[in-house]
């Protein structure tokens, strides 16, 4: 056998007496990154798209921001959103939840139809999908462009913030309404911004 091989199988026997040695070494595993808050109109479609398996005739009501403690809200996008879609040949409305987590309550990762209601009308009409142009984050970014809305977050820096989108009589075109409080029945200070142009259209104290 030749000095070549011979130096050969002693670089073998080496590799393998420090390989043998080595302890074995963990799996590295990648951690996964924290969910993050969504826009509403990303929300909505989601919604959408599973609503219309519900019915193909299927238009946007009422879509409205929930707070859940797994995912802190920011700059108008939220861990987790509720849409109204009606269905006029059904006169029925059928409520959909969508969460970036599973959260403490009825709230799971994805979307899921929470229940069905009957639609007899009201002050809320019925709107076409297509009118939904302006994000929450937009929607959100106008409000807080307003000096009232600037004066209201330094006396108020606590407040929760809400955002429901929704047509009414109030304005002609879709229009979402950024509402300082636990709740719209609770709130002193709320923003309307246009959910078709971004336009500011008013100030409800």
């Amino acid at each position: 056998m030749g000095a070549r091989s011979n130096r050969l199988i002693l670089l073998a026997a080496a590799v393998l007496a420090v390989a043998c040695g080595r302890a074995p070494q963990p799996v590295a595993t990648q951690e996964q990154p924290p969910p993050e808050p969504v826009d509403g109109q990303k929300a909505f479609f989601q919604c959408y798209v599973a609503a219309r398996g519900w019915a193909g005739d299927v238009h946007g009501l009422r879509l409205e921001s929930v707070n859940i403690p797994e995912v802190k809200p920011v700059g108008g996008r939220y861990g987790a959103w509720r849409a109204s879609l009606v269905s006029p040949s059904k006169g029925r409305i059928a409520i959909y939840n969508y969460s970036v987590v599973q959260s403490s309550g009825k709230f799971i990762k994805g979307v899921f139809q929470d229940h069905e209601e009957a639609y007899s009308g009201g002050l809320e009409k019925p709107w076409l999908v297509s009118a939904f142009k302006v994000g929450s984050e937009e929607a959100f970014k106008a409000a807080m462009e307003r000096r009232e809305a600037q004066e209201y977050v330094k006396k108020n820096p606590d407040k929760p913030v809400i955002l429901l989108l929704e047509q009414t009589r109030r304005h002609p075109n879709l229009a979402w309404r950024v509402i300082w409080g636990e709740s719209v029945s609770r709130s002193d200070f709320s923003v309307f911004i246009d959910a078709s142009t971004g336009r500011f259209l008013e100030v409800m104290r």
